[in-house]
């Protein structure tokens, strides 16, 4: 059996990746739906409508739930991760993006005469999650999840 076999059988991973990948492109075409651009960054920036963070360690979660049964120890690691990430994605990386606009306004305006290095690169905005983003790539998750098992491990 080759190594893309072995990957594929592993329905654990298989779940948070495709949890990931589903929420970036929903994340993507919901940007542009809005901005009415195209931005690339979305495929693979953090922050944004759904979480992608909260999809993965959902579909990580409950994919190890159901292989391993929630008794598991496989089970509980992943539990305990994605309420630490989802925790995260609402606390310290949503206060980080606001700091970042902020900051990024300050630059903008330049009232103490900055220059060099400071003023080159704009801070990333775009890190943390509303709880509605995060409940969102929860649900997305949960559901893929769900739908991987049944349509392919079934």
């Amino acid at each position: 059996m080759n190594i893309w076999q072995q990957i594929l059988k592993n329905q654990v991973l298989v779940s948070a990746v495709l949890g990931w990948t589903v929420a970036q492109i929903l994340k993507t075409i919901l940007d542009f739906i809005l901005n009415k651009s195209f931005n690339a960054e979305r495929l693979f920036g953090s922050g944004g409508m759904p979480s992608s963070h909260s999809s993965t360690v959902c579909s990580l979660a409950v994919s190890s739930g159901l292989c391993y049964g929630i008794q598991s120890f496989e089970f509980a690691v992943s539990f305990v991760l994605a309420m630490v990430v989802m925790y995260d994605a609402m606390g310290v990386r949503r206060e980080t993006g606001k700091q970042a606009k902020l900051l990024n306004t300050i630059l903008l305006e330049n009232p103490l005469k900055l220059s060099g290095e400071v003023l080159q690169e704009k801070l990333k905005e775009y890190v943390g999650h509303t709880p509605l983003q995060v409940f969102a790539g929860a649900i997305l998750g949960v559901g893929m999840t769900f739908a991987i098992d049944y349509f392919c491990y079934g």
